[in-house]
């Protein structure tokens, strides 16, 4: 069994997959359950660093590992659910181990805070620097089902990889 590709999304020229594709594959390999545990809550001492542990259990086996958050490696809009962003990282990488995927869950990743710094220039992107195909259907699917609009004359792959890192992130809200 391999990740449905509905599940694999392309940010800049690298491909990831979804918690939601993580866990589909899961179940079809008999995911009986999946628990979160808080190993460290966020403090002022520890950097404001949330760290989960994740246990998934098939009918045959056990799966654990760890995930955190942080402010640094969190979009600013997720800063006051680090412990839920912990949990997620935890069970996403679990369950990578569970259904022998070696591809890094888009939930994994340290989100820029950004998506155009400012004073960037937005002229259209040369072809070597334009979107891709894949990106660009991403971007259209979940601005569509969050009601965004989107520049698309603009985009670079380093801006549409942005985008869909923040739009997966509201989606989550």
């Amino acid at each position: 069994m391999t990740v449905n590709e509905k599940f694999i999304i392309n940010l800049q020229g690298k491909s990831f997959v979804t918690y939601e594709g993580l866990l589909d594959l899961a179940h079809q390999r008999n995911l009986v359950s999946i628990e979160v545990e808080i190993v460290q809550i966020p403090t002022k001492e520890n950097n404001m660093t949330a760290i989960c542990k994740a246990i998934a259990t098939t009918d045959k086996e056990k799966f654990q590992d760890i995930g955190d958050a942080a402010p640094n490696s969190v979009n600013s809009a997720l800063v006051p659910h680090l412990i839920r962003m912990a949990s997620t990282r935890a069970k996403a990488r679990v369950l990578r181990d569970l259904t022998n995927v070696g591809m890094t869950a888009v939930e994994e990743l340290s989100m820029e805070d950004s998506i155009i710094a400012d004073g960037e220039e937005n002229y259209p992107p040369s072809p070597d620097e334009s979107p891709t195909p894949r990106q660009i259907e991403t971007i259209k699917k979940l601005a569509g089902e969050l009601n965004y609009q989107v520049n698309y004359d603009t985009l670079t792959k380093k801006t549409a990889g942005n985008i869909i890192s923040r739009l997966i992130d509201e989606k989550k809200k």
